[in-house]
């Protein structure tokens, strides 16, 4: 099995693609706008991925956090607040803001199993600031760690309600960029007590099965490399002072905050600790490169994937989309007529 999750580049599989995935049998795949056109189209396409090793169980990806960060648009889906709007609720119902959190997470789960989806790469668990990069911006659960671990939970907890698995991300936390990592590296001069802070909530969280890396340079850490690229954060913050045993992916390994080729880009974060590569834009000599230059997925790495596989259950029977939508936006009312 190849150490990677792979984009496709359309809303059906090309015979290229379909041929490639058979030989090199990635650990995943990931959707974009590009392959989500509508609930059949969907299905037929999430039915060839498993149909490629006729795994009825197939690790299935997306971006689907809320706000801008969405795949699956409307008319076709529901609109989705982003996580802004539960940290704002959270100041004046915490309780309100952690069970709102929690439906909207178990509808968007939800509406991605109806169509073959078993991941969703939310929530950020980053702790927002006043320098916080745009990026981030109203992706993040709140500006205190308490908070963001909360509010990051219950959304777990709501996507395991509808049989997706969330992720953890970006460790060792985004918050303190003050640039967008797509497009070139933040550096964060911050002291180790300070960053206490950010990996904080995942911490609290870090029993979970999935976890993201963030493109980021921490001097106070590591002076020579990003996150994704460091054994000594790898290994001593994200696996130690954060104890994350999890799957460890690496964010999207083609952004422009780092840098080499792709499959170069890959090597060097599977070399440092991270278990897979996240490479989404569908780019054929790419994934054949990080193909070819990587091993197949190591045996703890498969035993983190097999943990992973097994926490993604079926899509439970019971309310329907509409009426957990209906509950959460009573809480955001009865918030209002509060105030």
């Amino acid at each position: 099995m190849t150490p990677a999750i792979f984009g496709i580049a359309g809303p059906r599989l090309s015979a290229e693609e379909r041929a490639f995935f058979k030989d090199c049998d990635p650990v995943g795949y990931i959707l974009f706008a590009r392959n989500c056109v509508d609930r059949d189209q969907m299905r037929a396409l999430t039915d060839e991925l498993k149909a490629i090793h006729g795994r009825e169980q197939t690790f299935i990806s997306i971006d689907q956090e809320g706000g801008r960060v969405a795949r699956m648009k409307p008319p076709e889906w529901n609109r989705y607040p982003a996580g802004q709007a539960f940290a704002e609720l959270y100041q004046i119902a915490p309780a309100s803001a952690i069970e709102a959190v929690r439906l909207n997470a178990e509808a968007i789960a939800r509406e991605l199993s109806e169509v073959g989806v078993t991941v969703d790469f939310h929530a950020p668990f980053d702790v927002r600031r006043p320098e916080t990069s745009d990026v981030i911006g109203d992706r993040a659960l709140g500006t205190d760690p308490l908070q963001v671990a909360a509010l990051g939970r219950a959304t777990l907890e709501g996507m395991a309600r509808g049989g997706v698995l969330g992720c953890l991300k970006h460790m060792p936390g985004h918050g303190r960029a003050t640039v967008d990592s797509h497009k070139e590296m933040p550096v964060v001069h911050a002291s180790e007590a300070e960053l206490e802070e950010d990996i904080a909530p995942f911490r609290a969280l870090s029993s979970h099965p999935l976890g993201m890396t963030g493109h980021l340079m921490f001097p106070a850490w590591d002076g020579e490399h990003p996150a994704t690229q460091s054994p000594t954060i790898i290994e001593d913050v994200i696996r130690g002072a954060i104890g994350f045993d999890g799957l460890l992916l690496t964010d999207d390994i083609d952004m422009e905050a780092l840098e080499g080729s792709v499959p170069e880009r890959s090597e060097r974060a599977l070399a440092a600790g991270c278990d897979v590569t996240l490479n989404c834009w569908a780019k054929m000599p790419d994934m054949e490169g990080i193909a070819t230059r990587n091993p197949d997925l190591s045996d703890p790495a498969r035993a983190r994937f097999d943990r992973v596989m097994d926490a993604i259950g079926p899509m439970p029977e019971g309310f329907e989309t509409s009426d957990l939508i209906a509950r959460r936006d009573a809480f955001f009312a009865a918030a209002q007529d509060a105030a």
